[in-house]
C-alpha cells in the first residue's frame, strides 16, 4: 500500500489536533502537525535529510495573523495587495525549497482573492476548515494526481481575480521595459533592500547619479516612492539583485 504522508500546518491546537487524529485512522495515511510556519520547514528539511518527504501539506490560510489585527497602508501605487505573513506565504516559501510537495490552504470563509493568491504563490487546493473529512481526503489524493481543487462556488471569482492579476503583470511588465539597462540594474539593487549610498558603491556610481536613476526610475513607473516601485518591480517578475555574485559592469559601460 502506497501511504501519504501529511504535514497539518495551523496554529490552532485543538482544530489541528482534531484534523491530524482523523486522518491518521485512514489505513494510507500518515500524519504530522506543526504549530507555525517556520516549524514546518524545519519538518520538511528534516524529512529531506533522514531521506523520507512530506506528499502534501495542509496550511491554514491564516496561519500566524493576529484577529482584529489592523492591515497596513499601502503606498499609491503599490497595486493589489500581496501576500502577508500567512499561510499563503508559507505556500510561496514550500513552493520554492520544496517543488515536489503539494500544498493545500484550509479556510475558515471563502475569499476569492486570497483563493487566487493561494494559487499563485503555488498552492494546489482551496478547502473549507468544516468540509467533511470524505471531501478532504478526496481533495488530498486528487492534488497527487496533479489536480487542482476549488469549491465551485468560488470558480467565477478566482478567474476573474487571476485575469486582473494577469492585465495588472503585463502594465508592470511594460513599464519596466521602458528602463535602460542601467535604471534596469537600480531597480534590481531597489528590490534587494538596498539604499542610494549601497547602490552607489555596488554600481561604483556617485550618490547623486544614483539619486537621478532613482527618481527616473520612479517617473517611468509611475510611482512615488521607493516602496511602490519594488512592488510594482516584484509584479512584474524583476529579480533582487544578486548581492553575492553577480558581476556590475563599471559606470563607463552602463550610465
Amino acid at each position: 500500500m502506497v501511504r501519504i504522508r501529511v504535514l497539518v500546518v495551523d496554529d490552532h491546537r485543538i482544530f489541528a489536533e482534531s484534523l491530524a487524529a482523523a486522518l491518521a485512522a485512514e489505513p494510507d495515511v500518515d500524519v504530522s502537525a506543526a504549530g507555525s510556519g517556520p516549524a514546518a520547514l524545519r519538518c520538511l528539511e528534516r524529512a529531506v535529510a533522514e531521506g523520507r518527504r512530506f506528499d502534501v501539506l495542509l496550511v491554514d490560510a491564516d496561519l500566524g495573523t493576529v484577529a482584529g489585527a489592523v492591515p497596513a497602508q499601502r503606498e499609491p501605487g503599490a497595486g493589489p495587495p500581496q501576500p502577508g505573513p500567512d499561510g499563503i506565504a508559507l505556500v510561496a516559501g514550500v513552493r520554492a525549497a520544496h517543488p515536489g510537495v503539494r500544498t493545500v490552504v484550509l479556510a475558515e470563509r471563502d475569499d476569492p482573492r486570497r483563493a487566487a493568491l493561494a494559487l499563485q504563490a503555488g498552492a494546489s487546493g482551496w478547502v473549507a476548515k468544516d468540509c467533511s473529512l470524505s471531501r478532504l481526503l478526496a481533495v488530498v489524493r486528487g492534488v497527487l494526481r496533479e489536480e487542482t481543487h476549488l469549491p465551485p462556488a468560488l470558480l467565477t471569482g478566482v478567474l476573474r481575480e487571476l485575469t486582473a492579476a494577469r492585465k495588472h503583470r503585463t502594465d508592470s511588465e511594460r513599464l519596466v521595459e521602458s528602463l535602460t539597462p542601467r535604471e534596469h540594474e537600480v531597480l534590481r539593487c531597489m528590490v534587494a533592500g538596498l539604499g542610494r549610498k549601497d547602490v552607489a558603491a555596488r554600481l561604483f556610481l556617485s550618490p547623486h547619479t544614483v539619486r537621478t536613476h532613482m527618481q527616473n526610475v520612479l517617473g517611468k513607473l509611475g510611482v512615488h516612492s521607493t516602496l511602490a516601485a519594488v512592488a510594482l518591480a516584484r509584479r512584474a517578475g524583476v529579480r533582487p539583485a544578486d548581492l553575492a555574485g553577480d558581476v556590475v559592469e563599471r559606470s563607463g559601460q552602463l550610465a
